[in-house]
């Protein structure tokens, strides 16, 4: 079939990809992820099933989130594209993509670089707002993991969300970390004084009684 493909009719596709415009010859039905990975060397898209049931190869075209292995090259015609490579800025890692390193939710990395466009485009739709436990895992739902949970990859999705957090070059979710830090130890002092006023107040108490 995809020998078939490549002796056909060729066509130009002018699309920009993560931010730069790009003009490749291809096939017409040819893949968009072999599109991506052949003629534009952007070999951070991956094949996982090849059947639009897994999301390894997600992108995202015009802001939303497609399987690339389905998608036609001519269907990428005019659009706009953002790849796994897009996430960064040159050798800074995005916060989503670091929070995924801090907390455990990049495991072997075929199904990384979709659950990453994935939650892209739903912390995006977000605006700034921190998704629940159930829009995380209702956004991934597309994306599968076979390598352990989805409780890590659901955690660095939501730290990256988090309200004013940064990820911090030494690779930890700083404010986040140091608000929930906060927090517990606020809670410490609250139930620590409770517990000694109501056991000086008993003293006083059991002295006046005397």
């Amino acid at each position: 079939m995809r020998r078939a493909i490549a002796a056909g009719p060729r066509v130009t596709l002018a699309m920009k990809v993560n931010g730069r415009a790009r003009r490749v010859s291809v096939p017409p039905m040819k893949r968009l992820l072999d599109v991506l990975r052949e003629d534009c060397s952007l070999t951070g898209t991956k094949e996982g099933c090849g059947e639009g049931e897994c999301g390894a190869c997600t992108v995202l075209i015009d802001g939303r989130s497609v399987n690339s292995c389905l998608v036609p090259a001519v269907q990428a015609q005019g659009a706009t594209l953002l790849t796994v490579e897009g996430l960064a800025r040159g050798a800074r890692l995005s916060a989503l993509q670091q929070s995924f390193i801090t907390l455990g939710g990049a495991q072997c990395g075929i199904c990384t670089p979709g659950m990453l466009l994935s939650a892209h485009e739903l912390l995006r739709r977000a605006r700034g707002r921190v998704p629940t436990d159930a829009e995380v895992r209702d956004a991934l739902a597309g994306n599968l993991c076979r390598c352990t949970g989805y409780q890590k990859i659901v955690d660095a999705v939501r730290a990256a969300a988090s309200a004013g957090s940064r990820v911090s070059p030494d690779g930890r979710v700083a404010r986040a970390k140091r608000a929930t830090t906060a927090r517990r130890t606020t809670k410490a002092r609250r139930a620590t004084r409770s517990g000694a006023s109501w056991h000086d107040n008993s003293r006083t108490k059991a002295r006046r009684s005397r």
